[in-house]
């Protein structure tokens, strides 16, 4: 209970405009004026339904228990041509990489990747005119007053995407959630077993080097093979990872055979699709603190053909290389997009 709680990375939202204001039919009542002209003022627009991203959110939870968002309707016209007032508008505050998708058919409306972006899901519909506004030389006195349009109505679903520098992605018990808490500030639970991470955790690295002080890492839950199709929630946890510029491979030499860990990984990532897959890697095998867990991490680099780091987040073996290597792995990738 303690995910659904803290957290919610997708929420159902059902929208509706504002009515339009009816207009007005009224004619002139003065004391020397006995056949008054029109004077039906027009209804006033419905409001509209507006989402926007901002910083201090972080979770869909307060948009799932809300899960309608009705603006107002436009007020009615009056007498003297007076126009009805315009509905107020409403605005749902969003976490900064929400993607607004159609209810009904999935299609992506919006991706609010940037503090501040705002999608127009539900405009209100117009006010109706009032009878002033059909007077002519054939026809002075019109009785003819515009109901006010509805507004547009529609469920949208939505889904959150953590906006993130690196990726931590391992298995269950590979010592993600530790390494964080050692890299960053964020404190999220450790304990010895499988499946303590329940929810995604955004830490703030501090790195020392001018051009890149902070870096924003993302661990996910641990995945297991078939993630990718969604077992052990495992599609919707690597969705987190989308938006990120490298991906750090975890595995646990403590464990038989990390080098297995690490396919299972790679396939999920594969699997998932190019968004992912795509991603610069950083490899990493945690838990080194023995001649044992060296020599299979070292084996695993080997077979692999990559230059990893061995790590032990408990006596702080190879956190400063771990964090030399992410500045310069993540100016490598900005260097290779710019020239993109």
């Amino acid at each position: 209970m303690r995910g659904e709680a803290l957290f919610k990375d997708d929420a159902a939202l059902k929208v509706r405009g504002g009515c339009g204001g009816d207009g007005c039919r009224s004619f002139r009542r003065e004391k020397f004026v006995p056949q008054g002209g029109p004077d039906g003022g027009d209804g006033g627009n419905g409001g509209d339904v507006v989402i926007r991203a901002v910083e201090h959110q972080h979770s869909l939870l307060r948009v799932s228990r809300r899960n309608t968002a009705h603006a107002a309707d436009g007020g009615q016209g009056g007498g003297n041509k007076r126009s009805g007032a315009m509905g107020e508008s409403v605005v749902v505050d969003v976490p900064v990489g929400t993607r607004i998708l159609d209810g009904e058919t999935r299609l992506l409306l919006a991706d609010l990747d940037a503090s501040g972006a705002e999608c127009l899901v539900a405009k209100g519909g117009g006010g109706g005119k009032g009878n002033a506004r059909f007077a002519n030389s054939r026809n002075q006195a019109p009785e003819r007053a515009e109901k006010g349009r509805e507004g547009e109505a529609r469920a949208l679903l939505l889904e959150l995407s953590l906006l993130a520098d690196i990726g931590l992605l391992g298995l269950p018990n590979a010592g993600k959630s530790t390494l964080i808490s050692r890299l960053t500030a964020a404190r999220p639970r450790v304990a010895d077993y499988p499946f303590t991470t329940l929810e995604p955790c955004l830490g703030l690295l501090e790195t020392g080097d001018e051009t890149l002080p902070t870096l924003v890492i993302a661990d996910i839950p641990g995945l297991i093979e078939g993630a990718h199709d969604g077992k052990g929630l495992g599609n919707r946890f690597l969705r987190h990872l989308e938006r990120t510029r490298i991906l750090l491979l975890m595995a646990d030499a403590s464990a038989e055979d990390p080098g297995a860990d690490c396919r299972t990984l790679m396939a999920e990532i594969e699997a998932y699709g190019d968004v992912l897959s795509g991603l610069p890697l950083l490899w990493v095998a945690s838990k080194v603190e023995d001649e044992e867990s060296e020599g299979r991490a070292q084996a695993w680099f080997s077979e692999s053909d990559v230059d990893g780091i061995l790590l032990s987040s408990v006596t702080g073996r190879g956190l400063d290389e771990l964090r030399l290597r992410l500045v310069e792995e993540l100016k490598h990738a900005s260097r290779r997009n710019d020239k993109e």
